[in-house]
């Protein structure tokens, strides 16, 4: 049994899953003692408050509410269905980042590509009246439009590398933000003819959108674009509104997790995926062996970067979501949030829809925490801070197994086997041992 055990934990794939895990309780770890430090020197939180953070750390997916002043946990299915919807994203990003690390890239652009498919994906839902067109066509067509528009984003990173050799970190921060300016620009200064057909607004009333993707209906929201329902354009449930009532989860992630499933298959079972790799291990050797370096290159985050224009399809092609495109002076939290989900997947596409999942219920706890008890907005956006860089501690915790495995087949000597060159050399020392003391017996 302990051998088993030991041949288990030797294992490639033990030492990446143990790696990450241990990564996650640091920083849940962590997230509790900053909980402590912060309670202890304020006032207004006190041992209970305290306690009750630590709680919901561990325990925040399952936070049903208070109830005589006390936290009550359970399931929650709400929580539940807004921590797949914000995975959804999440996992497609972290595929974008992942996809490129097996060709030797690093993805950098992920947020700017997350932008042009959001822009696409927003202005063909919007644009295309539903009048006459089937809405399940629109969203197909503003699904593609938006892998479309990232694709060619992440091509531009990838064509610099492969013909002029700068550094793709470089131009991915460049065209990061050319891409927030541009959809900022775009959203401004559109005036594309919407939908012909009357929608509901929220009152209930019948509205007729005028040529501006601008919400223009309710004016404190100015600076937001039209949901896509309004053009009844919305992803499909599938029934998980009924499994999770009380949410915003669609089929969105459904489509994540085949993705990340076809992705695993094409990286490691098919030869274009060897390629890229053999690209990534070695970008001279794969040439010299007749593998066109600058062709992966440049598919490589082609591929990254339609990812990612994947991930804004999804989430905005809910149907419950705004645009807000005057915030897009910065750039999305969510593409570089896919930089510590493939860390914590080291870069293994199934692992990636954990790791995703992950980092969806640290947002919740956020949530919760500031729900819930006296730490406000700041503290919880400095735990899932923490949590995210700590992720980046799964390499090295690997390297650590992996330096103690090392070291233990290193002090443990080898027993010589029978039937090997070692183990009859030993036996016949035995033998001329033995008859040299039977013949000095003798001689005595």
């Amino acid at each position: 049994m302990d051998n088993k055990l030991s041949l288990l934990y030797r294992k490639d794939g033990t030492q990446k899953i143990l790696s990450s895990l241990i990564a996650i309780l640091l920083g849940m770890v962590f997230g509790s003692i900053l909980i402590v430090i912060v309670g202890l020197t304020s006032s207004d939180i006190g041992g209970k408050g305290i306690i009750d953070g630590i709680k919901l750390v561990f325990l925040g997916l399952f936070s049903t509410g208070t109830k005589n002043g006390s936290l009550t946990f359970g399931f929650n299915p709400s929580l539940f269905g807004d921590m797949l919807f914000r995975a959804t994203p999440l996992i497609m990003t972290g595929l974008s980042v992942a996809v490129s690390q097996k060709t030797g890239l690093f993805n950098i652009g992920a947020p700017g590509q997350y932008l042009m498919g959001t822009t696409a994906s927003l202005m063909i839902a919007l644009s295309i009246p539903t009048s006459s067109v089937p809405p399940v066509v629109v969203w197909l067509l503003a699904f593609l439009g938006g892998m479309l528009a990232g694709a060619l984003w992440g091509a531009i990173p990838g064509l610099l590398k492969a013909f002029l050799n700068i550094n793709e970190v470089l131009a991915c921060i460049m065209t990061n933000w050319i891409s927030a300016i541009l959809t900022s620009w775009l959203f401004d200064v559109s005036r594309f003819s919407i939908f012909n057909g009357p929608a509901t607004s929220a009152m209930g009333n019948p509205i007729v959108l005028n040529g501006s993707f601008k919400n223009l209906i309710e004016s404190t929201k100015s600076g937001y674009v039209y949901m896509t329902s309004y053009n009844k354009v919305a992803t499909a449930k599938l029934g998980l509104d009924k499994i999770f009532p009380g949410s915003q989860v669609n089929a969105g992630i459904l489509v994540a997790i085949v993705l990340a499933v076809l992705v695993y298959i094409i990286i490691h079972k098919t030869t274009f995926g060897y390629q890229l790799k053999a690209c990534g291990a070695n970008r001279h050797a794969a040439r010299y062996a007749g593998i066109s370096d600058k062709r992966n290159i440049v598919f490589s985050m082609a591929i990254a970067g339609g990812l990612a224009g994947v991930g804004a399809s999804l989430y905005w092609l809910s149907g419950n979501t705004e645009f807000a495109w005057q915030t897009y002076q910065s750039l999305p939290a969510v593409g570089f949030n896919g930089i510590p989900v493939a860390l914590l997947a080291i870069n293994n596409p199934i692992g990636v829809i954990f790791s995703g999942v992950f980092m969806a219920m640290l947002n919740i706890i956020g949530t919760r925490l500031k729900a819930l008890t006296a730490y406000n907005e700041y503290i919880t956006d400095v735990i899932i801070a923490a949590i995210v860089y700590l992720s980046a501690f799964a390499l090295v915790i690997r390297m650590w197994l992996g330096g103690r495995k090392k070291k233990a087949s290193m002090q443990k000597p080898a027993a010589p086997v029978s039937g090997t060159p070692k183990a009859e050399k030993s036996a016949k020392a035995s033998d001329q041992t033995v008859s040299e003391e039977q013949k000095g017996g003798a001689q005595a």
